[in-house]
């Protein structure tokens, strides 16, 4: 399959589980569509983008070790991702990487998430905490920087001044979630 037909084929992606589920296991059942998805992902003005990306966080959820050979691709270009439904899966796609970074389980994320794309995912997390995002990428970012923070003192530091700040004009959710990461935050200075 092509990147045009694959594109194409996009075009029949909606926002069902099933929908999603389904095309991400074409991805995972023919792995040489990986670098194709991550092209039209980042095609980041266009609006099937987005749909690349529902598919490139449900083929992660159920396969995140397929995505190592791609993570150079993929932490080079989150930034750059700015369509509403494309932020949000892109942000889940960063929060499984640094929870399987973190886990306690042995895992082959631990050896190659290097920290250059643990740098380009504090950025973009960044990014979506300061930038007018929806509270879901905004909740990803908090969990990923929260647990990123556990070698980089300084992301604490930052996280809390942000969630300090915003906390009163953001949404109960985004509320309820920086309290816990405050809190979090705060228990481990101790």
């Amino acid at each position: 399959m092509t990147t045009e037909q694959l594109y194409e084929e996009l075009n029949y992606v909606n926002h069902s589980r099933e929908n999603r589920k389904k095309y991400a296991h074409m991805v995972i059942e023919r792995p040489e569509l990986y670098p194709k998805l991550l092209n039209i992902l980042f095609m980041v003005d266009d609006t099937i983008s987005c749909r690349a990306a529902w598919v490139f966080e449900f083929a992660c959820g159920e396969n995140l070790e397929a995505s190592i050979p791609y993570l150079n691709t993929f932490t080079t270009n989150v930034g750059k991702v700015h369509l509403d439904s494309a932020v949000r899966p892109v942000a889940k796609v960063c929060e499984y990487l640094v929870k399987a970074y973190y886990s306690r389980q042995d895992n082959p994320i631990k050896a190659a998430l290097t920290p250059e794309y643990q740098e380009r995912i504090i950025e973009a997390c960044f990014d979506w905490m300061i930038n007018d995002e929806k509270i879901a990428p905004k909740a990803y970012s908090m969990n990923s920087l929260y647990l990123l923070g556990r070698d980089h003192d300084w992301i604490h530091q930052e996280l809390k001044i942000i969630l300090e700040r915003d906390f009163q004009m953001q949404s109960s959710g985004f509320k309820a979630r920086a309290r816990h990461i405050i809190a979090k935050i705060d228990k481990a200075k101790n």
